[in-house]
């Protein structure tokens, strides 16, 4: 696939070489004249300017969200890993909104094919739906995938005349058909924005829903949830307008860019993440470039936690200890016995626990969990998480 007939080059000051040999812009393969090679590369920047699907509508011409933010993304200095980074340019919507979400999957699909992840930045939030197409399994083998959305509400309105894509397009991804979507986790909103029948759906389809709140008490409870998602998306509008001005309405609440760069590093270690995505930034609320400066910072700790992934697999072997709790029965509504493993790595405090479904005892899943969650077992309470998975496996 010829993906260079899909980008515009990046503008000549994007380009120039470097006079700083420890920067993110010594390493990175830009597409100036000729188009890098995204095949062999371990991660690939992909720049979006669709607002179509917004009410806003376009930032003033000129002013090009991706653009902005690389400015200040490639002066960060290089991390620890070897940084296999492409920045294929700037991607040229399609004639329709929907003809960008088809170039989008279609993109981010052979992407995936290579083992290389998309980065995907700017444009409406509405941009994910291309993004999660490129999941739609071509043959039955391929297992349900689990999402996760970080925004300051969940965009589910119903589709029409009064809401635009970006105010409806999760509900879109969680109504699309075939339905390839196991469990779905929403991030960071704030419940004074949130429409109280949204949460009650959330609830009744036994998918995860945190508030800004709880996150900005304890960070690490998003660890889990980030661990178990297939890809990400971010709207910039769930973090707190004085740390990222880049977006309206503006919002004095919300995470702060310390809570978003430490998400970003959680998503980043992830294994079975392949895809993320940072939407909603617009550069013409952004005149101090703070906003691009934290979307910047939030892909550079994605990207160093990506070069600290280590294999977690092989759950029972001496890579892990296993903790099996034996719990009192109760008819056949829960089992009998709960186990859960524990990375032996010293640089980790990961836990997961085996969820068997009690309808059919050959279906089972190892899920991300807590050592809250070990706990609670360990006092004969089942945790909320396992009772989510079994409600999705049955």
């Amino acid at each position: 696939m010829n993906l260079a007939l899909f980008f515009d080059p990046l503008p000549d000051e994007l380009t120039a070489p470097t006079a700083a040999p420890t920067t993110v812009a010594a390493y990175v393969a830009r597409f100036a004249e000729d188009f890098p090679d995204w095949r062999t590369a371990d991660l690939a920047l992909i720049g979006l300017d669709e607002w179509r699907g917004t009410v806003a509508g376009a930032p003033p011409a000129g002013q090009h969200g991706a653009n902005r933010v690389r400015e200040r993304f490639y002066q960060l200095q290089r991390g620890n890993g070897p940084l296999r980074l492409v920045d294929l340019g700037n991607l040229r919507p399609g004639l329709s909104l929907e003809d960008t979400y088809q170039r989008l999957r279609e993109i981010v699909a052979a992407l995936l094919e290579a083992n290389t992840i998309p980065l995907l930045l700017g444009g409406g939030h509405d941009l994910d739906y291309g993004q999660f197409l490129a999941y739609e399994p071509q043959h039955e083998a391929v297992p349900a995938i689990n999402f996760a959305v970080i925004d300051s509400r969940p965009d589910m309105a119903m589709p029409g005349y009064f809401a635009a894509p970006e105010d409806s397009h999760l509900r879109r991804l969680l109504m699309h058909t075939p339905n390839f979507v196991f469990s779905c986790a929403h991030l960071a909103h704030q419940q004074y924005l949130t429409p109280p029948d949204v949460l009650t759906a959330f609830e009744k389809l036994h998918f995860e829903i945190m508030s800004v709140g709880e996150l900005r008490t304890d960070r690490r409870l998003a660890e889990p949830v980030l661990r178990q998602a297939n890809f990400l998306s971010i709207d910039i509008a769930a973090i707190r307008w004085q740390d990222a001005p880049g977006y309206y309405p503006a919002s004095p609440f919300g995470l702060s860019n310390e809570d978003a760069a430490q998400l970003c590093w959680y998503a980043g270690h992830n294994e079975q993440l392949t895809s993320v995505g940072l939407y909603g930034y617009r550069p013409d609320h952004d005149p101090h470039g703070l906003a691009a400066a934290t979307l910047a910072t939030m892909l550079w700790y994605f990207i160093e936690g990506y070069y600290h992934r280590r294999p977690e697999t092989g759950f029972g072997t001496y890579r892990f200890l296993t903790y099996t709790l034996v719990l009192p029965g109760n008819g056949g509504s829960a089992p009998s016995e709960l186990v859960f493993y524990k990375s032996r790595r010293a640089d980790t405090d990961k836990w997961w626990m085996e969820v068997e479904s009690l309808a059919d005892q050959s279906v089972k899943r190892i899920v991300p969990c807590t050592h809250q969650d070990y706990l609670h077992a360990a006092q004969g309470d089942l945790p909320q998480r396992w009772i989510r998975t079994q409600a999705l496996l049955s």
